[in-house]
């Protein structure tokens, strides 16, 4: 292993051939960092990418994100493989894993690239014009990308792009009335981010059983009309009852915009007009 700079090193390790080489072994170039708890891989983003080899097929990391994602929007997150999008690409799997260490980096790449999507708001005048435009520019690409929504809501994603959204919604709730601290920010940022991670998986979710099914919410109510009609008749539910006559079947990005609005209205303390 030869040192590089800031805790960083390198060593090769030994991988299978695969039907772009000549060669029965290859090596692989590694980048480790040091840490508290020992070494560690060099994130993707911070890894160069692998030098051009003399193969029929280039390859870059944008380009295997980008096969990646089209399989995924098309096939799910659970038919997604390595074996399908080095065959999308025409190269060998084993080619992929100079670029990916393993499919969580794969996914990284994916939703970062999403994120630079995201990022291209535009610019806007005021903390909430900010927001707004964020928040309704990752619905958008959710229900372009569902399996966007799947991956929201666990561990913070770290990419770039990633970061450049956290950053500017932040930076904008920041600016927010009734924020004046870092407490108050966090919080604000919490209570947006369960919003959008529950509204956006909600929707997605109500698509993809739609589309199983061949069931809208209309005809699956229509469907327990009679049961629902003997329940509500007893008396017992009476305010159940008054939004399942009364109620209207609302649309769903006007639905998320209002909700939204009631978000902001709560982090400032002042109600929108």
């Amino acid at each position: 292993m030869q040192v590089q700079d800031s805790g960083q090193r390198q060593a090769a390790e030994a991988t299978p051939g695969d039907r772009d080489s000549h060669h029965h072994l290859r090596y692989r170039t590694l980048y480790l960092m040091d840490t508290p708890y020992g070494s560690a891989p060099l994130p993707v983003w911070e890894r160069p990418e692998p030098q051009p080899r003399a193969a029929p097929v280039p390859l870059s990391r944008a380009k295997i994100a980008d096969t990646a994602i089209r399989i995924a929007d098309a096939h799910g997150l659970d038919g997604l493989s390595v074996r399908k999008i080095a065959k999308e690409l025409g190269v060998g799997p084993m080619r992929l894993y100079d670029y990916v260490t393993n499919r969580s980096e794969l996914l990284d790449l994916m939703v970062d690239a999403v994120y630079a999507q995201i990022a291209e708001t535009g610019q806007h005048s005021g903390w909430r014009a900010i927001v707004l435009a964020i928040v309704h520019r990752t619905r958008e690409a959710a229900l372009e990308h569902e399996w966007f929504a799947d991956l929201l809501g666990a561990r913070p994603h770290l990419g770039p792009h990633a970061l450049a959204v956290g950053e500017s919604t932040a930076a904008a709730l920041g600016q927010a009335p009734g924020v004046h601290g870092i407490d108050d920010l966090q919080r604000a940022l919490g209570a947006l981010n369960a919003f959008v991670v529950g509204a956006l998986r909600g929707e997605i979710t109500e698509r993809r059983t739609a589309r199983s099914t061949g069931t809208d919410v209309a005809a699956w109510q229509a469907a327990l009309g009679p049961y629902l009609t003997r329940m509500l008749e007893t008396g017992r539910y009476p305010t159940v009852a008054r939004l399942v006559i009364d109620g209207a079947h609302l649309d769903a990005e006007e639905t998320f915009h209002h909700n939204l609005i009631t978000i902001l209205d709560g982090i400032t303390g002042h109600p929108h007009p």
